[in-house]
């Protein structure tokens, strides 16, 4: 995993302990301020104002800046507000940075993934072509388990967790779904993350699916198998009878034509990627 989710996952701990952390501290910070027990446990209720305070009020002056800014931001003032705490030796001043570190807590937007998810939402109509999409090269690594997160789950919700092409609704033990979410044109080659760039397959069909081995008519949606290379045997277990792929309930969401256009003519039966 990449460095920077491991100091997310350390900021998201910090955030969410910084509350309650004081609550054994509270006679040792009685002492060391001289104030009463009763003031020194003010601390938690100003990290408690401070949150209910934050929540509105933050939500509503980042709701427009952007998600990577906004998180960076509020973990820079969270760490520094502790910083100034940790060194004061003024009972107010400790108090305040508690009621700051409180506010800008609470602007950790909570719907991440949801809004990596809109970003890249197409809004183009059905009919028109989708455009090519080229990502930054930053945006690729800092923001991919994010965006992979949100498409995972738009297009398996979309399917409702069933294999497009076995019609197969498999679950592990654990009761998460196995199917899995197949970018048709992949992101390398200028494919985007829209649901309609997506098809939920089977772990073994989406390897097959990416290799060019079956693929997708744009029109009809008639499942194609490349049967110089995959055994009439295999293809009859692992593909619906009708072989007509299994489409999603709305309409939207179906697969783009121009999307499965492309993958019929530049994976389907193309040697290159028979690994």
């Amino acid at each position: 995993m990449p460095f920077a989710l491991y100091l997310l996952a350390l900021v998201v701990f910090a955030m969410g302990t910084s509350e309650f952390m004081l609550a054994g501290l509270v006679p040792d910070i009685s002492t060391y301020f001289s104030v009463s027990v009763g003031t020194a446990g003010l601390l938690t209720s100003a990290f408690a104002a401070g949150m209910v305070i934050g929540a509105p009020a933050m939500a509503a002056l980042t709701r427009h800046l952007p998600v990577k800014a906004t998180l960076l931001g509020c973990a820079i003032v969270f760490a520094l507000s502790h910083v100034v705490g940790a060194l004061t030796p003024d009972f107010t001043v400790l108090f305040i940075t508690r009621v700051i570190a409180a506010i800008v807590n609470a602007g950790l937007p909570p719907d991440l993934e949801e809004i990596e998810a809109r970003r890249y939402q197409q809004a183009a109509g059905l009919a028109e072509p989708p455009a090519l999409f080229e990502r930054p090269v930053i945006e690729r690594l800092l923001r991919r388990p994010y965006r992979d997160v949100a498409f995972r789950r738009k297009v398996r919700a979309a399917y409702g967790d069933v294999c497009a092409i076995s019609g197969l609704g498999l679950r592990n033990g654990g009761g998460r779904p196995e199917v899995q979410a197949a970018h048709i044109r992949p992101v390398e080659e200028g494919g985007n993350d829209d649901v309609r760039n997506g098809i939920a397959l089977s772990g073994t069909l989406h390897w097959m699916f990416d290799r060019g081995l079956i693929s997708v008519e744009p029109e009809s949606h008639r499942i194609l198998v490349s049967h110089n290379k995959v055994p009439g045997d295999v293809a009859k277990r692992l593909i619906v009878p009708d072989q007509r792929l299994r489409l999603p309930q709305d309409e939207r969401d179906w697969p783009h034509p121009a999307y499965l256009a492309w993958h019929r003519e530049n994976r389907f039966g193309q040697g290159d990627f028979l690994i």
